[in-house]
C-alpha cells in the first residue's frame, strides 16, 4: 500500500481550511485517512500551519511521499530539514547532539524571519489603511474648498448686483 501526506479539505465554500493527513494513494481526497499530522489554514496572514514534527518525520521515515503542496509546508516547518539532519546522523557524520543543535539554530534564524515578514506585512497594512484615509481627506477638503469658492462667488455676484441696483437708486 502505497501511502501520501496530502490535505484534505474542510471549511465552507470560498473559506479552506485543510488538515495535513496520512493517506493511501487509493482514498479520496476528503475521505478515510490513516493519521491526522496537523491543519493548514490558508486564510490567515501569513498561513497558519500547525503540525506535529515528530509523527511527520516518523511517516516520511517510513516511505510516505507528501504533495507538492504538503513538501512545502514540511520544508516551511524544518521538518524536510530535520529528516536531513537525521540522514547524516545515520551515515555517521555527526552526533544528535549536534544535529538538534544545528536545527535549533535554523529553527530561531526562520522564527525571527516570520515575524519581520508578519510585522512588515502589518505596517504595510496600516500604512495602506492610512493613505487611503488621507486620500479621502484629501478629497473631501477639496470638495469644501470648491464648494466655499462657489459660495464666495455667489456672494460676490450678489454684492455687485446689489450694488448695481441701489447706484441708479442713488443718482436719481
Amino acid at each position: 500500500m502505497s501511502v501520501k501526506i496530502r490535505l484534505q479539505r474542510h471549511g465552507s465554500k470560498k473559506r479552506p481550511f485543510y488538515f495535513i493527513v496520512v493517506a493511501s494513494t487509493t482514498a479520496p481526497r476528503d475521505g478515510k485517512f490513516i493519521e491526522k499530522l496537523g491543519t493548514y489554514n490558508p486564510l490567515t496572514v501569513p498561513a497558519t500551519v500547525r503540525i506535529s514534527r515528530e509523527r511527520s518525520l516518523h511517516w516520511l521515515d517510513k516511505g510516505a511521499q507528501p504533495t507538492n503542496t504538503c513538501r512545502r509546508i514540511l520544508s516551511f516547518k524544518g521538518v524536510l530539514f530535520m529528516k536531513h539532519l537525521m540522514r547524516g546522523v545515520s551515515l555517521g557524520l555527526f552526533d544528535e547532539a549536534t544535529a538538534m543543535e544545528k536545527f535549533e539554530k535554523w529553527n530561531g534564524e526562520h522564527e525571527a524571519l516570520v515575524a519581520r515578514r508578519e510585522e512588515t506585512h502589518r505596517k504595510h497594512k496600516s500604512e495602506k489603511r492610512h493613505e487611503t484615509m488621507r486620500e479621502s481627506v484629501r478629497k473631501i477638503e477639496e470638495k469644501n474648498a470648491a464648494r466655499a469658492a462657489q459660495i464666495a462667488e455667489a456672494e460676490a455676484d450678489s454684492n455687485e448686483a446689489d450694488a448695481e441696483t441701489e447706484a441708479p437708486a442713488a443718482e436719481a
